[in-house]
């Protein structure tokens, strides 16, 4: 979600006036007027809490603090333009009404880019997103509630369904840094360090209880480890994690989402060895089967191109190893 203050337009107006310089300049590029452009940056800058750009030169130039923030700016306007690219290659003027419901993991990095794209495509239509847990998506696509869902899966088929897988999101194991040198010594030393779970309720607490479970079979155990923490916030979990109170097992995209404590994390690929069926969860779009057009099959194609960019790319870059497991499915692009 974006800081409050940080709007689609403040960035387009920013990266405007860095090209030009000029505040006139850029109310011609942008159709605002003068005062509206000034407004705008002045919002962004006090969202921000630096100057982004040297008020006092003509014409204006970005400050260092500008110069970083516009790179950001040009990836971020990017997107949406090649987002509402792909959409826009649709005619969506004959839709009265479109609802989609996306998982939190999203939040960070795909949920703007692509809630904007589609709002602004659908210039006619009445259009709701919520965002929420997958159990909560799922049994609200079921129930008719929603046309559209980005969601985990349970791996059950559901019925009236038409289900567009869209990314395997492998189990990793994430410890606070330094604690285990190598996958090795962690596969030897978790019982030293508390097990953190995600709250009981949560699909993907009951997809890594079952990976644990299983584990503890392999092992002839009736439980792997003590149950001490659930925790229901992922961001919480991951501080516990970079406050060296415990270890926990989450995916590459619960793992991004806590880019601010990955200074203090490390992750591992999983040290014991789980069955296929265990290994990953399946992030999906769902449509009903009266939805079962082009539209959905668009939306999930840009949704792929956005978790390819924004998601999987980057998070290969940091972690090498997820290179053959944290992968695009089924690929629609």
């Amino acid at each position: 979600m974006l800081i409050k203050g940080v709007t689609l337009r403040g960035l387009e107006v920013f990266e405007t006036l860095a090209k030009t310089g000029s505040v006139a300049q850029t109310a011609d590029v942008t159709g605002l007027s003068q005062p509206a452009v000034s407004q705008q940056l002045r919002n962004l800058e006090k969202a921000l809490g630096t100057e982004l750009v040297d008020h006092s030169r003509r014409p204006m130039v970005p400050t260092s603090a500008g110069r970083n923030f516009l790179a950001r700016t040009h990836a971020v306007l990017s997107e949406l333009r090649l987002a509402q690219s792909e959409l826009s290659m649709m005619d969506l003027s004959h839709l009265p009404e479109l609802s989609i419901g996306l998982i939190d993991d999203f939040d960070n990095d795909l949920t703007p880019r692509l809630v904007t794209a589609l709002a602004e495509s659908l210039t006619e239509c009445r259009f709701k997103m919520i965002t929420a847990s997958s159990h909560d998506i799922l049994r609200a696509i079921e129930a008719g509630e929603l046309h559209l869902a980005i969601t985990a899966t349970t791996g059950t088929p559901q019925d009236g369904l038409v289900e567009f897988p869209l990314v395997r999101d492998p189990f990793i194991l994430v410890a606070p840094k330094g604690y285990y040198p190598t996958p090795k010594v962690a596969a030897e030393q978790l019982d030293q360090l508390p097990f953190l779970r995600y709250a009981a309720d949560q699909l993907i607490s009951q997809q890594i209880e079952a990976l644990v479970q299983n584990h503890a079979q392999a092992l002839g155990q009736e439980q792997a480890f003590e149950n001490r923490f659930e925790i229901g916030s992922h961001l919480a979990l991951m501080a516990m994690v970079a406050r060296r109170i415990g270890w926990a097992v989450t995916t590459p995209l619960g793992y991004m989402r806590a880019a601010r404590f990955h200074d203090e994390i490390d992750a591992f690929p999983l040290p014991f060895d789980p069955s296929d069926g265990l290994s990953a969860r399946k992030i999906s779009l769902f449509a009903g089967k009266d939805w079962a057009d082009q539209l959905p099959r668009t939306v999930a194609q840009t949704t792929q191109g956005l978790i390819k960019r924004q998601m999987v790319a980057p998070s290969i870059a940091r972690l090498p190893w997820l290179a053959q497991d944290f992968r695009l499915l089924d690929e629609l692009l």
